[in-house]
């Protein structure tokens, strides 16, 4: 499993689960650290503007625990409907491309995976990462207007 966490000119932070872990609330807001030091390193005069946060709602995300790191961090979390994977970037843009760039390939094994994976992500130009935001935006414009259904496109 990985967990991509990027803004709106490039990948942040990169971080792939161990087979048979699972994502727990102190991964997570150890993780939501990871993610603090990253954007120190990247985008330091992005920090003091601020960070909007967006995440799904798995059990592991809204754990108090995670809540606590997020809010440690300063980051300003922008609420995410229940079940609604259309809403979230990671799922209906960066994973869906990234799958079909991976379909049908052959690897040797778990590392060959990851090292194609973060070349495909790595090589991702910075209107790539735009594109999926403002993909968002509208997503959730076109939500609101149908007072929350379902949105495709």
């Amino acid at each position: 499993m990985v967990t991509v966490f990027w803004d709106a000119e490039e990948i942040v932070l990169v971080d792939y689960l161990e087979h048979g872990s699972t994502i727990t609330g102190p991964y997570y807001a150890d993780l939501i650290g990871k993610v603090l030091a990253a954007l120190k390193e990247k985008r330091r005069g992005k920090l003091r503007r601020g960070v909007l946060f967006h995440q799904d709602n798995a059990p592991a995300h809204t754990s108090s625990v995670a809540l606590a790191a997020i809010r440690n961090a300063g980051f300003e979390l922008l609420h995410h409907p229940p079940y609604s994977p259309h809403l979230a970037p990671s799922d209906f843009y960066v994973f869906p491309k990234l799958k079909e760039f991976m379909k049908g390939r052959k690897f040797a094994n778990d590392e060959d995976a990851i090292c194609t994976a973060n070349g495909w992500l790595e090589d991702q130009e910075p209107q790539f990462f735009y594109n999926g935001l403002r993909a968002l935006e509208k997503r959730w414009t076109k939500c609101i207007a149908i007072a929350g259904d379902y949105v495709e496109k």
